[in-house]
């Protein structure tokens, strides 16, 4: 009987621990059948759920490094204006002064690390508040992306750069059925990563057996392995039918798996979650909180630069207008995946959940030819929702 009673209570545990990852999944679940309805079908066609994917790069690899900015009880408003300039040096180096992609690359990311850093100085060590330096950035690098530009469109980028945001992994045969044409590679990447998945949830059962702690029983291990394992296929197979992966959304793979490994099994996560948590405790436990905010900042500064680039890849082009509202879109979808306003919480996961929310309301509503009125009010709407909910969750807590 006490064993049962310790199963339901680790259930319980897991359930209120992820709830809001758990509801924004669910949520992104039903929105995708409701616009799949209201669009006749058209929602759900391979072509258009991987334009939605590409979409939700960019977003998805910005918010992941918000995460951290937010968890640590911060804000970056400059996120918008650092894309747009980012993206202009980088568009500036292959049209202008004719780089390859690679050097166009590895100098966008060191310039983006010199932003985070500069940003982070002034925050961890002038102690001027993230709201009043990133609003400063905002004004300071839009102010250098009309500079760079001077207000003109830097087009187009060499084949090689623009693939980063267009293209996709290359196939090594198809397998027609019917009408139908599947990827293969698609297939096989598919297949590695449900074995990698089910692998990793074994070996991390293994271990908590090992140590005594509690886990899940038998049966309930295996249905979570089957639910995932079935979410991993299904997305995959999307992807399959139609062109394959794309690079940006392998982009987007590798820093998820990145930053989930550095928040839940590094010290330096270990110290933002506390930091963001009770920053008086942290001070008095010996943790650095000045070097731990400036590499917070760097963090973003790298990320912004990543996002930058496939940004300008997508578009395969830098304007004087590129990222306008960006830190928008990139600050809810972090917010609306179960990041707390409050600092302290957050997950990569639901942030990049979040992200796919924004994108998904942002693609069916033009599906449904809504004007950007609506999109933006409901959008708001959303926002606004989900910052009360955690907030009312705080509360009862």
């Amino acid at each position: 009987m006490s064993n049962e009673n310790g199963i339901i209570s680790l259930i319980r545990l897991s359930l209120k621990k992820n709830i809001k990852q758990y509801t924004m999944f669910i949520a992104l679940i039903g929105l995708m059948i409701i616009f799949t309805i209201l669009t006749g079908g058209t929602f759900i066609m391979p072509r258009n759920l991987s334009n939605l994917f590409i979409q939700t790069s960019y977003i998805a690899i910005l918010a992941c490094g918000v995460v951290l900015v937010i968890v640590a009880g911060h804000i970056d408003l400059s996120i918008g204006s650092v894309v747009g300039f980012l993206g202009a040096i980088a568009a500036t180096l292959q049209v202008n002064l004719h780089y390859g992609t690679l050097v166009t690359i590895l100098i966008t990311l060191f310039v983006g690390l010199l932003i985070g850093l500069w940003q982070g100085y002034w925050v961890a060590y002038r102690n001027v508040p993230a709201f009043i330096v990133t609003l400063a950035g905002m004004m300071i690098f839009k102010g250098a992306l009309l500079g760079v530009t001077n207000g003109a469109t830097i087009a187009p980028l060499d084949d090689s750069f623009k693939a980063l945001g267009q293209g996709y992994i290359p196939n090594i045969g198809s397998l027609n059925i019917g009408s139908l044409s599947i990827n293969m590679t698609t297939v096989i990447i598919g297949i590695i990563a449900i074995i990698i998945y089910n692998a990793l949830e074994l070996k991390k059962r293994g271990e908590r057996k090992r140590y005594d702690f509690e886990t899940l029983p038998k049966n309930l291990q295996m249905v979570k392995m089957i639910v995932v394992s079935l979410a991993i296929a299904i997305f995959f197979g999307i992807m399959a039918s139609y062109k394959g992966v794309p690079y940006s959304i392998v982009f987007v793979l590798i820093v998820g798996i990145l930053y989930t490994f550095i928040t839940k099994n590094t010290t330096f996560g270990r110290h933002v979650y506390a930091i963001g948590g009770n920053k008086e405790a942290s001070r008095l436990s010996g943790i650095n909180i000045k070097q731990r905010n400036l590499l917070i900042f760097a963090s973003m500064g790298i990320l912004s630069a990543l996002g930058a680039i496939i940004f300008t890849a997508r578009l395969n082009a830098a304007s004087a207008s590129a990222g306008a509202g960006l830190e928008l879109e990139v600050i809810a979808s972090a917010i609306i995946g179960g990041t707390s306003t409050m600092g302290g919480e957050g997950t990569i996961v639901g942030a990049i959940i979040g992200a796919l929310v924004m994108a998904t309301l942002n693609n069916g509503m033009s599906l449904m030819n809504v004007g950007p009125t609506w999109q933006y009010i409901v959008k708001g709407l959303i926002l606004l929702l989900a910052v009360w909910v955690d907030i009312s969750t705080k509360k009862k807590n």
